[in-house]
């Protein structure tokens, strides 16, 4: 009588490049885990940047996106563990492979719609559910995966555990290597739409390369025909070049786009009749604009930025403006005889500010974070200004009241002006800029703000808010002294100094900001989802989304 071979029982004498009933060879299981781990954060990440140009990239889509991914791949791992204790196949676990490289395939075609529609649901509901819509299904495919591979990797009981620790281990480092590869590299160089792509096309090569070592060549070749066609398929998204009409009948038209670390940065150009504004925006805000004939500025609050502080404490000839945007408060600046050095976070912003709006300076130029340099820089300045603001989102660590000591450290010792630019209401009892107000007041003797709406119940839009030691010094009307004003910035600049609003201590019930609370990301919710909401009445939302 034969005797059964025990080993064969265990799986140990198991074929390392099986067929259909051994499997895939171990080490390819390996691989897939890494793999799959690494277009997990490849499309967490990526995520955030294609819902950036409506949403923006604060806080609100960072928590949705990590809630939908951690929510979608709870869920792949209670499916991948089911299906393969029912099937136990390594065919079955690369058909979801590939299913998720679909899904991804699908993304670039119908994200446009989906964003669009998810703005009417406000900045949290519209995050997540656009979120949702768009990622939830393939990261859900990707999550059944490690439950799949520890299954038909894990041949005997004993081993279990040891297999387990290795595919989650190799899973997290492919996750570190996604990371890395799609902040580092991948944004910098192409596109959302064609990182979907090759990430789609990917998964699919990691199927039809299974097949192929299983001998299964009709399914590899066809798997990987689909993974080579989504390399060169239809792009998607706004091309440079692309132009829409508005309704009324001002054309439209994109000049420039770049997606990095930092945002979505666009330049485009809008002709009404012999008019011809270009204006910056980053993850769909606008940062400053210019008439391309006369090259003046077409928004008031960058005509209040350079020419408040020098009229609150005259005499003074340096600057530092922390926030570059298109660069035209620097050069406002400069042609008043102010010296001014820049820091910029973003080297793409730099590079659209002089390619596409003629920026330049006598200064310098650095890229880094504001508050690094704040912190680690000796230079003192007449004026430090802070534009890092948008109507959108507000970076916490720059309101807090030790980013502000840190700002009047770089003022100069006879005394100096901190400015910033914000976007809020007037309200004092609460909301963005009376906490703002209330913590310069906690660092500087005087807090001046200069609306460039005029207050009623409701209203909001771009402050100007001066702050600086020693007696007050309101500016008046002469302020101006024959600055060249464009027509469109004219009607928000008339009587700027009767508007003003002088803080004195106790004036403002908000909120004190400090880097161990800063709450400033929650306030004034309503506005920046008006602000999202004018941004599709204003733009053609087609130019803002990749």
């Amino acid at each position: 009588m034969k005797v059964a071979d025990p080993r064969k029982r265990d799986g140990s004498r198991v074929r390392r490049w099986g067929n259909r009933e051994a499997g895939c060879p171990l080490w390819f299981l390996y691989f897939t885990a890494f793999v799959c781990g690494a277009m997990i954060m490849v499309v967490e990440i990526l995520g955030a940047r294609v819902l950036g140009p409506l949403f923006g990239v604060g806080l609100f889509v960072w928590t949705a996106q990590i809630a939908v991914a951690m929510v979608a791949l709870a869920a792949g791992y209670a499916l991948g563990g089911y299906l393969t204790d029912r099937t136990a196949r390594a065919d079955v676990l690369f058909w979801v492979i590939a299913a998720a490289g679909a899904a991804l395939l699908g993304v670039a075609p119908i994200k446009s719609a989906v964003l669009k529609w998810g703005v009417g649901l406000g900045l949290r509901g519209g995050a997540l559910i656009s979120s949702a819509t768009l990622f939830g299904l393939p990261l859900l495919l990707l999550g059944c995966v490690s439950p799949g591979v520890i299954r038909l990797a894990a041949r005997r009981v004993e081993r279990v555990g040891r297999t387990a620790g290795g595919v989650y281990a190799l899973s997290t480092l492919g996750s570190v290597f996604g990371t890395v590869l799609t902040g580092f590299v991948l944004i910098g160089l192409w596109g959302v739409s064609k990182i979907f792509a090759v990430t789609g096309a990917v998964l699919l090569a990691v199927s039809a390369a299974h097949f192929f070592l299983t001998h299964r060549w009709l399914k590899g070749g066809v798997l990987g025909l689909l993974a080579a066609l989504a390399l060169v398929g239809p792009s998607f998204g706004a091309e440079v070049g692309l132009s829409r009409r508005l309704p009324s009948g001002t054309v439209a038209t994109l000049v420039h786009a770049q997606s990095g670390l930092y945002g979505d940065v666009r330049v485009i150009d809008y002709r009404y009749r012999d008019l011809v504004v270009r204006e910056l925006t980053i993850d769909g805000l606008i940062q400053g604009g210019v008439d391309r004939t006369t090259g003046l500025p077409t928004y008031e609050y960058l005509y209040l930025l350079s020419l408040i502080p020098p009229a609150t404490r005259p005499g003074g000839d340096t600057c530092l403006v922390l926030g570059l945007g298109a660069g035209i408060v620097p050069r406002l600046l400069e042609t008043r005889g102010v010296t001014t050095d820049v820091v910029e976070i973003d080297p793409n912003v730099v590079e659209a500010a002089r390619r596409f709006f003629g920026f330049h300076t006598k200064g310098d130029v650095y890229v880094e974070d504001a508050r690094v340099h704040l912190a680690r820089s000796g230079k003192r300045y007449d004026y430090v200004l802070i534009d890092v603001f948008n109507g959108d989102g507000v970076p916490s660590h720059l309101v807090s009241r030790e980013a502000f000591r840190a700002a009047k450290a770089r003022l100069s010792e006879r005394g100096g002006v901190l400015a910033l630019n914000f976007h809020g209401r007037l309200d004092l009892r609460q909301g963005g800029t009376a906490s703002v107000a209330r913590t310069l007041l906690e660092v500087f003797d005087n807090v001046d703000l200069y609306p460039t709406f005029r207050p009623a119940e409701g209203a909001h839009g771009n402050v100007v808010i001066v702050a600086y030691d020693g007696p007050p010094s309101p500016v008046g009307a002469d302020a101006l002294g024959g600055m060249p004003v464009h027509p469109l910035a004219r009607r928000g600049l008339a009587g700027f100094w009767a508007r003003r609003v002088s803080m004195r201590p106790g004036m403002a019930a908000a909120p004190l900001l400090t880097d161990d609370y800063n709450p400033i990301d929650l306030m004034d919710l309503d506005l920046r989802e008006a602000v999202r909401r004018s941004l599709l009445a204003d733009t053609p939302w087609d130019l803002l989304v990749d």
